[in-house]
């Protein structure tokens, strides 16, 4: 079968992660964007307390949609590889049953969270009322994952094939289905927080249903999953997802330290770094793309044997990051006393947003490196290596310098010590991926992922 679905073969390297990380941005900063819009209306009803519960309900969100994030980058790059290796059939395949076990996974995994909600809330450090308005949010929104994860999974395997606009359309319907909800229902039905709960979850129904369209109208379809279709998939799709997972579950639990870290300075410091929060994937938007992005690019390539261009795909994701990096701290810089004025921050707020605004934003050249360096890892058969390299970043690499610069310099340290933790596993990721790019070589197709040998013995053992 010949690989004229696998569109990353050929042409500019650069062109090629530039034209997928900006059109893969707009749909990611269009929910971004929408959540930082949440942000300014639930400021603009005047009650602190519910800026705050923002902040740890959002703790807990990025720590579910990480789940989703992980079964998004199995699902993208196995039917990536299948394409590079010019498979047709085994990528439909391959899309059908990682939809599948990653819509049951996700029921489970939303169950679990959902059931435990207040005790994780209590765990971030939220006092009394903030806690039963952070705890209201999520019990509306987190039964609502899976659907989260059908769009997420269905737009990686848009851009698997190649078709960023298609999968950027998705999550910019889901985010204009946000906005036009956002303030009839907060505002117009004086719903306040539920009412922002309540139109989160309509989103994310747009965002499933928009993304699974263009799979059958464009790409053949997905492959309705059999029992043996899944005992053939079932095995790579957890050797690649369980990683990829865990690599994603890293990030929020760093998070979740470093908001109980904050929560210590006062609900105003909680509250400023909630408008961190939402400001920095509008921000960085285009980078948070670049690592579902590049992993098609690398993924098809390696799939198809050429080590070299996984390389340069490598190197020229990392050029990318520098230029975007540059550009937007500038922008940032230039706009801190605007955005402080729009969220009407005073006292510690306004002190930690202008600290973001400043030198914080350059560091996140690293966290850059981080995403690029994961992604590559993923797609040529390391999954566990980007693994223990996140969970370095968000444990020992966040842990220890908050604790240090915290009790320095205060609610500002808490912040400085996050983004030095992020320069020193930033640059000890690129100098891993850069050592095993030397010395990888594709594996056969039919074994997309034979450096987890162990763990598909494992799952053949027990058949």
């Amino acid at each position: 079968m010949a690989n004229s679905q696998a569109v990353f073969l050929e042409g500019s390297l650069f062109k090629h992660i530039t034209i997928m990380s900006l059109t893969s941005s707009v749909g990611l900063m269009a929910v971004f964007l929408v959540d930082f819009v949440d942000m300014i209306f639930i400021s603009m009803l005047g009650k602190e307390e519910l800026a705050a519960a923002i902040g740890y309900a959002g703790a807990i969100l990025f720590f579910t949609s990480s789940f989703g994030i992980g079964m998004a980058i199995a699902g993208g790059a196995l039917v990536a590889r299948a394409l590079g290796a010019g498979d047709g059939v085994a990528a439909r395949r391959r899309a059908g049953t990682t939809l599948l076990v990653g819509f049951l996974l996700g029921t489970t995994f939303a169950t679990i969270v959902w059931l435990n909600l207040p005790a994780l809330v209590t765990l971030l450090g939220a006092s009394e009322a903030t806690h039963d308005l952070a705890v209201g949010y999520l019990r509306i929104v987190i039964p609502s994952l899976p659907l989260l994860l059908v769009g997420m999974v269905g737009g990686a395997i848009l851009r698997a094939h190649g078709d960023a606009r298609r999968a950027m359309m998705a999550t910019i319907i889901g985010g204009v289905v946000n906005a036009v909800l956002d303030p009839i229902l907060i505002f117009g039905l004086d719903l306040e927080l539920t009412g922002a709960a309540i139109a989160s979850v309509v989103a994310r129904v747009a965002i499933a249903a928009v993304a699974l369209i263009p799979l059958y109208r464009h790409h053949g379809g997905l492959a309705r999953p059999s029992l043996p279709d899944l005992r053939l998939d079932f095995a790579p799709i957890v050797a690649l997802a369980a990683p990829a997972i865990l690599t994603q579950l890293a990030t929020p639990i760093g998070q979740a330290f470093v908001t109980r870290s904050m929560a210590e300075y006062g609900e105003e410091a909680v509250a400023g770094m909630a408008i961190i929060g939402r400001l920095t994937p509008v921000a960085f938007g285009v980078l948070f793309a670049l690592s579902g992005a590049v992993g098609p690019i690398v993924g098809q390539n390696f799939g198809a044997g050429n080590e070299a261009r996984v390389k340069r795909a490598y190197t020229n994701a990392l050029l990318f990051t520098a230029l975007v990096v540059l550009f937007v701290s500038a922008v940032l810089f230039g706009l801190r006393e605007s955005i402080v004025n729009l969220f009407d921050a005073t006292g510690e707020a306004r002190g930690l947003i202008y600290l973001f605004c400043g030198p914080l934003a350059l560091a996140f050249f690293f966290n850059g490196m981080l995403f690029v360096s994961n992604a590559s890892l993923n797609n040529i058969g390391y999954p566990f290596t980007s693994t223990w390299v996140n969970w370095g970043r968000h444990t020992i690499g966040t842990i220890l310098p908050v604790l240090v610069f915290s009790a320095w310099l205060g609610a500002e340290g808490v912040l400085i010590g996050q983004a030095a933790g992020g320069v020193v596993f930033g640059l000890l990721s690129f100098a891993i991926a850069r050592r095993l790019m030397a010395t990888a070589r594709s594996a056969p197709a039919a074994e997309p992922f034979a450096r987890q040998a162990r763990i598909f013995a494992l799952f053949h053992r027990h058949r």
